[in-house]
């Protein structure tokens, strides 16, 4: 099978889930709710989105230069947004874009393994603080999820906040038994890494990126709220915070395009327990599945913009 063959697939794949989960949230009732939603929310909601991918692009740069390979915050930008481009309109969900990162950077003059840490740990760093705010989030909203999971508030809180702990500490921890074995056993792509961690600098570094991955994925709860406010829906932000991981977590899952299907199911599912009717969860997915192409036709435009290194070569030409 070829990969226009399991492209293919996947598009499928996503279509026949997205039309299944409207097909039971009800699709008239979904219709309705859509069209009658706040535009001023919306518009509000689309900001955030953008700014939480803006401060993204600032993470990565930062990221990327503490790891020894330069960028301008320009070309940061373009290419941040290119990449969004290229996840929303090709299989296989956040891979494309940042295979795309990793190759840019490279070809801007950058070492190999330090560009494709810079986008591994980059993403890695959201998928870290996503998951802990969520859990802060799940704790908080321990009065409405406790009876789903069948287990007491109590001990949902406990296990939320023990839970939080380990795993904001766990890349120290990794980084830490990195250190204690000998660099030459290791593979050669992580050692950017494990020089960058000898720095002075290292959890000045480190506090910077949890920083920057937390008030990434504020405004990324902020995004899913005001698209849910455009429709009616008023959660406190812990549920927000709770429900945005399960919702970007299935849309990042590499089985449909630009996350559809996917996402709008595990909407549905995460608002369930806060008494969120079927067709306004999936309509929040739509709204945040629209947030992603528009700031994707950006990318798309930005695909036509050379940077000033490419007009320079031009105008020397």
């Amino acid at each position: 099978m070829n990969r226009t063959q399991k492209a293919c697939i996947k598009a499928l794949c996503g279509a026949a889930l997205l039309g299944a989960v409207a097909y039971f949230a009800d699709p008239a009732a979904l219709w309705a709710r859509l069209r009658a939603a706040d535009g001023r929310w919306l518009l509000a909601g689309l900001a955030a989105a953008i700014a939480s991918n803006v401060v993204s692009a600032w993470r990565w740069r930062a990221l990327a230069q503490w790891l020894g390979a330069p960028m301008r915050w320009p070309d940061a930008l373009r290419w941040y947004f290119q990449a969004i481009g290229l996840n929303a309109l090709l299989p296989g969900a956040v891979v494309g874009g940042d295979v795309y990162r990793a190759v840019v950077l490279q070809r801007s003059g950058q070492g190999k393994a330090a560009a494709s840490l810079s986008v591994l740990l980059d993403r890695f760093s959201g998928l870290w603080m996503l998951c802990a705010i969520g859990a802060i989030g799940a704790a908080l909203s321990a009065t409405a999820l406790a009876p789903v999971l069948h287990i007491s508030p109590l001990a949902l809180q406990v296990l939320m906040v023990l839970g939080v702990i380990v795993w904001i500490a766990l890349p120290w921890l990794l980084l830490w038994w990195l250190g204690q074995r000998q660099a030459a056993s290791l593979p050669g792509w992580l050692q950017p890494l494990l020089q960058a961690a000898a720095r002075p600098d290292f959890n000045r570094q480190m506090l910077v990126q949890a920083g920057s991955s937390a008030l990434v994925q504020l405004l990324s709860a902020a995004a899913l709220a005001l698209g849910g406010l455009a429709l009616g829906i008023h959660l406190d932000l812990a549920a927000w915070a709770f429900a945005m991981a399960p919702i970007f977590l299935m849309a990042a899952l590499p089985v449909s395009v630009g996350g559809w299907g996917t996402r709008e199911a595990a909407s549905a599912a995460a608002l369930a327990p806060f008494g969120v009717p079927a067709a306004l969860a999936v309509g929040v997915g739509l709204i945040y599945g629209v947030y992603a192409l528009v700031q994707g036709a950006l990318g798309a435009i930005a695909f036509g913009l050379p940077s000033r290194r490419e007009r320079e070569a031009d105008a020397a030409s």
